[in-house]
């Protein structure tokens, strides 16, 4: 394995922000509240727009801190190294992010009232993200040719396992009171309708005003030019720009302009096998 990553329960993750010991405090000291929220996530699949709308939801439209705190800071990654500083003494209510499959999750988790929302997006555009994340993040590995990235992804060979496994994990969960379910896609197409739905979730309705004042800073193009949340701060040698944005378009379809229509002939048939037998009624074009 690449001196980059590290693998821990079979899944690999980024040793650049990962550590058995955060991995171990997180899987089995992390202390989870029943006020806690978790926003699960497959990497590329709208953590950082959660990241944006998530304090603004809690802060009733607030703009201040997403604009002046990090968003890594703001809502903080469940098993990254940071994690125990920022999260150990947080005043409830907290809410964290995480691209943890459902069985590695905090071991008081499962008894727990913490609430998790899962954002889902086409796997498609989430291995096309990601290839052009890992042409500019230098502490991930070279993607290597499109096609062979889409063989890697596929096999569950990338960061944070298999996109497969992921969705799997955390599906079975769909129905329970604690658990919400939202795609990237309908996010896109319906943002009001959304923020309707979180703010009941996490028991914070929000006025016309508010939604409309989350709306417009969660737009993509507010979002990418907001220092807090594009990663303009990282340096060069660990995420390089100059390739690419971290924030690069926001949108749906965009595997599209990147697949053959023999590689998504191959990729639909991989998705048909793995997905068989889940009631999972999303991307299956």
């Amino acid at each position: 394995m690449s001196e980059l990553n590290l693998e821990y329960q079979g899944v690999i993750f980024p040793a650049h922000v990962h550590s058995v010991d955060s991995l171990s405090y997180s899987r089995d000291h992390f202390q989870v509240r029943d006020d806690d929220l978790f926003v699960a996530t497959y990497p590329k699949s709208g953590t950082t727009w959660m990241q944006e709308i998530i304090p603004l939801i809690y802060n009733s439209g607030d703009l201040t801190p997403v604009l002046t705190i990090p968003n890594w800071r703001r809502v903080p990654w469940l098993e990254q190294v940071t994690a125990k500083g920022l999260l150990e003494e947080r005043p409830s209510p907290r809410y964290m992010v995480t691209h943890l499959h459902h069985n590695m999750m905090p071991k008081t988790f499962y008894s727990s009232k913490a609430k998790v929302i899962y954002v889902a997006r086409n796997p498609k555009d989430a291995l096309v993200s990601s290839y052009h994340y890992h042409n500019m993040a230098t502490f991930l590995d070279d993607p290597g040719t499109f096609e062979e990235f889409i063989d890697t992804f596929l096999e569950g060979k990338v960061m944070f396992g298999s996109w497969f496994d992921h969705i799997r994990s955390w599906w079975p969960l769909k129905d329970k009171d604690n658990f919400l379910f939202l795609t990237y896609e309908d996010m896109l197409k319906d943002m009001r309708g959304a923020l309707v739905k979180l703010g009941a979730f996490v028991d914070r309705p929000l006025s016309e005003d508010t939604m409309e004042a989350i709306a417009n800073q969660c737009k993509f193009t507010n979002m990418k030019q907001n220092n807090m949340s594009n990663y303009s701060f990282v340096p060069l040698e660990l995420m390089d720009q100059k390739k690419g944005n971290f924030l690069r378009k926001g949108i749906a379809g965009d595997w599209k302009n990147h697949f053959t229509a023999a590689q998504t002939e191959h990729f639909n048939s991989v998705f048909a096998r793995r997905m068989e037998g889940l009631n999972f009624p999303y991307y299956r074009d």
